[in-house]
């Protein structure tokens, strides 16, 4: 009897949580879009050879207009690699276990998520406008990892571990604004990946 109404309880959570939090998010979304991010770094950081730009000297450069244009459209091009990869992998995994995708909780999810990067972007934008260029950096770290905290009480717990590992860096690489890149590296392609691995092998 005292099994049945473990089952039972088991059960009953497992309906809550379906109900309150978007649970259809795969573990591989994040190891691909730290992939999206690992070669977008890459090419980003040859875009800098190519024009004579050394990235890591400490000396404040000035950047051409030309390649900023490019810079710009790198980031684009990454941030819809890993939204693609995101929806797909998430469509698999819900096709997979039938679970609900566009539910309350997933709005609320979105709702939560969109606040910070929205403000996060018009801040970039803004550096972006004034020729701020070292700051975009860790400006996106942080905003990101704020939206990731934000969201969390709507979707698995875990994220907001990587949020605040992503807060953190983006802090750290305010002192350090000639390796802005090399953070962005970190936060967005390395620590997604492993945040990816651990969620795949946790919730598989």
């Amino acid at each position: 009897m005292n099994q049945k109404h473990q089952e039972d309880l088991a059960h009953i959570r497992s309906m809550m949580e379906r109900s309150s939090r978007f649970i259809s998010l795969s573990g591989l979304s994040g190891v691909f879009a730290g992939l999206s991010a690992l070669i977008g770094g890459l090419y980003v950081y040859q875009l800098f050879k190519v024009n004579g730009v050394d990235y890591f000297n400490d000396e404040i450069i000035e950047i051409p207009s030309k390649l900023v244009s490019e810079l710009f459209v790198s980031g684009i091009a990454i941030l819809i690699s890993a939204f693609v990869f995101g929806v797909a992998f998430t469509i698999r995994k819900s096709k997979k276990y039938n679970l609900p995708i566009w539910t309350s909780a997933t709005k609320k999810m979105l709702f939560n998520l969109a606040i910070p990067l929205i403000a996060g972007g018009v801040f970039c934008l803004a550096l972006l406008y004034h020729s701020i260029y070292g700051f975009v950096a860790p400006a996106t770290l942080i905003f990101y990892g704020l939206a990731l905290i934000n969201a969390e009480k709507y979707t698995f717990s875990d994220i907001k571990y990587l949020g605040f590992c992503e807060l953190i860096l983006g802090c750290v690489s305010l002192f350090y604004i000639g390796y802005g890149l090399i953070f962005w590296i970190i936060g967005f392609g390395i620590l997604h990946i492993l945040y990816g691995l651990i969620m795949f092998k946790k919730y598989k």
